[in-house]
């Protein structure tokens, strides 16, 4: 199993989520993950809440192992040609350790104050699938052409990623529509839920990547993991997602407190990477 850690930016400073992703990396964990959007979700509405893609910039520059992402960027955010580009910069400064993690975005009051549109979910599901296709086209291809209903591309620039083919890309969703587009496209899906909601979720996975040709047991299943329960319950939860056939967690920085963390590193952590 790995485990990411959730840094968690709201109301932080740089020093703050600094401190946080270097925390990440001594301790063990595979991944330090930040969020997509531009207003804190938690707190205080006016309180800090810095931009995740030049973060993971900035992060790439002062880690050394840890593999580095956003949980997840919406798709209606930015063109796809240039979250590409952003992606490419990041894999290289971090020497090939990006997670390229993309949804189709949700927070329509955040999307109305800063005046970007925010189509309807069909819309958005339809963009999300093209904009990875655009993004692996650029990745992979010296002159990559596409037409889409939302998208179009007439070539493309360098340089190629550090990974190749191109970073793994992780798809953020849990509804029918988007469980069909992980099937098809994902190199990695992330998910919430109980165990038994996993379970059947990853069914309809199954089954759409078989109806693209795709064997599904190339798509990495990711879930999240709460240390707000006792560390049985932790231990618990963390073996039954491992059970449902997922093998990565995302463990969110617990409301307790950096003692709680503490706690979770020194006794629980190593078992829960063994399962």
């Amino acid at each position: 199993m790995k485990l990411g850690l959730d840094v968690s930016q709201h109301q932080l400073t740089w020093n703050e989520i600094v401190d946080r992703t270097r925390y990440a990396e001594d301790a063990g964990f595979d991944g330090a993950w930040v969020f997509d959007h531009f207003t804190a979700l938690y707190g205080d509405p006016a309180g800090p809440c810095l931009e995740g893609w030049t973060l993971l910039a900035g992060l790439a520059a002062i880690t050394t192992r840890i593999r580095l992402g956003t949980l997840v960027t919406g798709i209606t955010y930015r063109h796809p040609s240039m979250l590409a580009t952003e992606a490419v910069t990041v894999d290289h400064i971090s020497g090939g350790r990006l997670e390229l993690a993309v949804g189709a975005a949700w927070h329509e009051p955040e999307h109305r104050r800063l005046g970007i549109d925010f189509p309807r979910a069909g819309d958005r599901i339809e963009r999300l699938e093209e904009a990875i296709g655009v993004i692996r086209a650029l990745m992979t291809q010296d002159d990559p052409r596409f037409e889409g209903t939302h998208y179009r591309l007439e070539g493309g620039y360098s340089p190629k990623p550090v990974q190749r083919p191109h970073p793994p890309i992780w798809v953020g969703g849990h509804g029918p529509r988007m469980l069909a587009l992980v099937g098809r496209t994902a190199d990695v899906w992330h998910t919430f839920g109980n165990p038994d909601d996993l379970k059947r979720r990853s069914g309809i996975v199954d089954d759409a990547a078989r109806a693209a040709g795709r064997d599904p047991s190339s798509i990495a299943r990711s879930t999240a993991l709460s240390l707000s329960q006792t560390m049985d319950e932790i231990r618990h939860d963390a073996a039954a997602k491992a059970e449902a056939g997922f093998t990565y967690l995302t463990v969110g920085w617990p409301s307790e407190g950096k003692p709680r963390l503490d706690e979770f590193v020194e006794t629980a952590m190593s078992e829960i990477a063994a399962l």
